[in-house]
């Protein structure tokens, strides 16, 4: 994924208290939290995290439950000193299920492993790193168990790459662009995780949408375009025989009745490189009059040359994006 320096000393950003013994960061509705912070050159190796609220809790049996927690509870990370963060995305989505549910899937570089998230992307940084997280639930408070394995290094070359995370969401009518990524200046990219769920049950027609890959002078037309979106996650028939879960591609969540579904493709030999600007979409080429609404989320990867600012977290009305969600029908959202 890239070439990284040999490490000098192996650390690790933890929320627990030594001296406390607490393992946890309390993290109440409306706050926003830094989990860890430190300064470099190094790079992260591999992030955990795990928190409650998305299950009945059997130590504090009176605790709100809502598996919506796993879309606002908001996962930030800032390097080398920016002011705004690289990497901005709802846990779910960017562990791999947006969804506002958990299925057990253990790629190489992401996965949600029976209560666990885990990310395996190499996050380096010349002078800093920081994790933070934020609330914006309405009704839980909640705690977060982090773990951030990071290696010190003597020095980063100038011209390692820097990880970054952008989210999108939004309701689709079938016809227009679903964004995954966009970016200016050089770099690669190396993946991306994306649930979708049709309004209507039983309806998977959004996966007929091809990805177009914009790339460098290849701006009016694509450099890159495929056959359909459940083929970039290289699956085909509409992931015919179901979940799968692959070391760089998988499909964790499908549920044909209730139109909805989750996938990831990581890039790493096959990245695809850019020297002045990028942007990846996908764009269903049937007739209106074939399609139907759908709803989506989804968070690329990329490594970019300098710290750039990820999109701006979306409203929680805007999170909140699904017509059902699993499990907690009463909940909703209309």
């Amino acid at each position: 994924m890239l070439d990284l320096p040999v490490p000098l000393s192996t650390h690790q950003l933890t929320t627990f208290n030594l001296e406390t013994r607490n393992k946890t960061a309390w993290i109440p509705r409306g706050a926003r939290v830094t989990l860890g912070e430190t300064e470099g050159p190094g790079y992260i190796a591999k992030l955990w995290i795990t928190f409650p609220g998305w299950f009945w809790q059997h130590w504090s049996t009176e605790s709100p439950v809502s598996q919506t927690i796993l879309k606002t509870l908001i996962l930030r990370i800032y390097f080398d000193g920016a002011e705004e963060p690289q990497v901005a995305a709802p846990v779910g989505d960017f562990f791999g299920i947006g969804l506002c549910e958990v299925a057990n899937y253990t790629s190489e570089y992401l996965g949600m492993s029976s209560g666990g998230f885990y990310c395996s992307f190499p996050m380096p940084f010349h002078r800093s790193v920081r994790i933070e997280v934020e609330n914006l639930d309405a009704t839980i408070d909640t705690v977060v168990f982090m773990n951030a394995l990071y290696q010190r290094v003597a020095e980063l070359p100038e011209d390692i790459p820097i990880f970054h995370a952008q989210f999108h969401t939004g309701e689709n009518p079938g016809t227009e662009v679903l964004p995954v990524a966009e970016a200016l200046g050089s770099g690669k990219f190396v993946g991306c995780a994306l649930s979708c769920q049709g309004k209507d049950f039983n309806y998977l027609s959004f996966l007929e949408a091809p990805e177009y890959v914009y790339v460098d002078d290849d701006w009016s037309s694509p450099r890159i375009v495929g056959t359909g979106l459940e083929d970039y996650f290289l699956g085909g028939w509409y992931f015919r025989e179901g979940t799968f879960a692959g070391p760089h591609h998988g499909v964790p969540v499908k549920d044909t009745l209730n139109a909805s579904i989750s996938m990831y493709r990581i890039h790493d030999r096959d990245a695809i490189h850019f020297d002045e600007r990028f942007r990846f979409t996908f764009q269903n080429p049937w007739e209106a009059d074939r399609l139907k609404t759908f709803r989506y989320s989804t968070v690329g990867y990329l490594y970019l040359d300098r710290p750039t600012a990820a999109p701006e977290i979306p409203p929680v009305q805007d999170l909140l994006c699904w017509y059902r969600v699993r499990n907690c029908d009463h909940q909703s959202i209309p």
